[in-house]
């Protein structure tokens, strides 16, 4: 049994009779380290007329019995969710399909990135989408679902219909705008498990978005503006945090931009350095934010690795993708870094970029060796990605580059690494390919993911449920969408809108 520790009043008996489940499709371990899952969960559980219950791929069996389910929710981080959604559905006795639901199923519905930047594959499989920043309408969702408990689907919908940032596809896709939170209150873990993936580890939010607009980064556009937790703020759910347990880590695309990052890590430091022991990690830091007294304090907290997000190995591919850093910062980072009690740093990186070329590649493999002579007995690795197209980005029009092309360039990096003495890992080519047919795909994949749920979700059940189906998944990965096309997504607003992404898309690849 997993011990969890609430830092909420939670309200354990409750005369309500409106029943929700709230779903995580992986994991207990993982839930239990999603700080948005949790918080979300949180927020309807302070509710005295709901009761909610949280439950996961691995859930045995359930407090809440499924006939007196009212709401479903699932959070939708990543593009196969949609497989492991579908096996909780149908454990459940749930249909697919929301054409096919009864007045007696509860609703079905889904938030997250994936669904946020595009639906559209998943559009008839939920009742309705939340896009965006869902913190406050989730429970404007729930109170309309619970005060309209009983009447038709239909009505009720059209109610939901009416909420901003709420998409029902069964009423066809009207202009939605992302919902986008003032970050008003520090999100943090609210309940700690010892059987969490990163356990008793207490998460806190420090920032939302990020400036950079690297031009594929869907995490950076979805999330715009960049915004910051109030230093003060930050410094009380610190205290919290710190109150329950001593691991803690800070979150965020860009934290270490936090004006206050280094009066954070100096709070922190100074409480280490009274004696108390505190753990502390950070998701990554930028190369131009790296400081002796941020390097002291994660040394300080336990950490002996970080990242570094490079992208690229040469500074002309850096500025196409809106990367800009160079070679001297990149340096100058891995000394401050060294010199203030790191081991080892790890770089990220992205394989077939838009415009990139063999020098590129070969900048990458003299960077290492340069890294590597210079920084002798300092751990120097490489992680890689593939470029995939993503929605609301200036590179959601470009193409992917084909798979035994990227595959000879993964060879190629990791044997020439391997020569260097430098570790390195690159994800599936294969994957990452069928990872952006489905972030660029429309409503017409309905079946097509159904019969690749039901043949196993494997690499080969994609394939052979495309070509049963008639989908040319290549169109989707490969090709080069036209400026003026409409995109399948196209009907939800963010800021910066379209004609912001086409200037950018311009600027980047025929500019620099």
């Amino acid at each position: 049994m997993n011990k969890e520790t609430f830092l909420y009043p939670a309200i354990h008996t409750k005369n309500a009779d409106f029943n929700m489940w709230l779903a995580f499709p992986g994991p207990y371990s993982f839930a239990m380290s999603s700080l948005g899952f949790l918080w979300m969960f949180k927020s309807i559980d302070e509710l005295e007329d709901v009761n909610v219950e949280r439950i996961y791929s691995d859930t045995k069996t359930t407090v809440l019995h499924k006939e007196s389910i009212n709401l479903f929710g699932f959070s939708f981080s990543f593009d196969t969710d949609f497989l492991t959604i579908f096996s909780m559905l149908e454990r459940f006795d749930i249909p697919l399909k929301s054409s096919e639901r009864s007045e007696e199923h509860p609703f079905v519905f889904a938030g997250g990135p994936v669904v946020s930047a595009n639906p559209e594959p998943y559009k008839d499989f939920f009742d309705f989408v939340i896009i965006g920043d869902g913190e406050d309408v989730n429970l404007k969702v729930v109170e309309i679902c619970r005060c309209n408990k009983g009447k038709p689907r239909d009505y009720v919908l059209t109610e939901l219909s009416k909420l901003e940032g709420v998409y029902v596809p069964k009423f066809g896709s009207r202009t939605i705008n992302k919902l986008t939170k003032k970050l008003s209150e520090c999100i943090y873990t609210p309940i700690l498990s010892d059987g969490a993936f990163f356990k008793n580890t207490f998460i806190l939010e420090v920032s939302r978005g990020c400036a950079n607009r690297c031009g594929f980064c869907l995490a950076s556009y979805l999330n715009l503006p960049l915004r910051f937790m109030p230093y003060e703020e930050l410094i009380n759910v610190v205290n919290l945090g710190l109150g329950k347990t001593n691991k803690i880590a800070l979150l965020g695309a860009q934290i270490s931009a936090h004006p206050h990052f280094k009066d954070i890590c100096k709070y922190i430091y100074d409480r280490i350095s009274k004696g108390e022991k505190i753990e502390m990690s950070v998701s990554s830091l930028r190369v131009d934010a790296i400081t002796p007294d941020v390097v002291k304090t994660l040394v300080a907290a336990g950490q002996k690795n970080s990242t570094l997000a490079i992208e690229a190995g040469s500074e002309r591919l850096r500025k196409v993708i809106n990367k800009n850093v160079s070679e001297e910062q990149i340096f100058n980072a891995v000394r401050i870094a060294r010199d203030n009690g790191l081991k080892g740093l790890k770089f990220y990186g992205m394989l077939g970029l838009p415009t990139e070329t063999q020098e590129d590649l070969d900048e990458i493999i003299k960077l290492a060796e340069k890294l590597k002579t210079e920084f002798k007995g300092f751990d120097i690795s490489f992680g890689f990605s593939s470029f995939v197209p993503k929605p609301h980005t200036p590179f959601q029009w470009c193409g992917r580059e084909k798979t035994k092309s990227l595959e000879d360039k993964s060879n190629f990096i990791k044997k020439e690494l391997h020569k260097l003495g430098v570790s390195s890992s690159v994800s599936s080519i294969k994957w990452d390919y069928w990872q952006a047919v489905l972030s660029r795909g429309d409503g017409s994949f309905t079946d097509f993911l159904i019969d690749v749920y039901k043949k196993g979700g494997k690499i080969g059940a994609f394939k052979s449920a495309a070509k049963l189906h008639n989908i040319n998944t290549d169109y989707y990965a490969y090709n080069d969408f036209n400026l003026e096309d409409r995109l399948p997504w196209d009907f939800i607003e963010l800021r910066p809108g379209k004609d912001f992404l086409i200037k950018e898309h311009n600027r980047l690849l025929y500019n620099n």
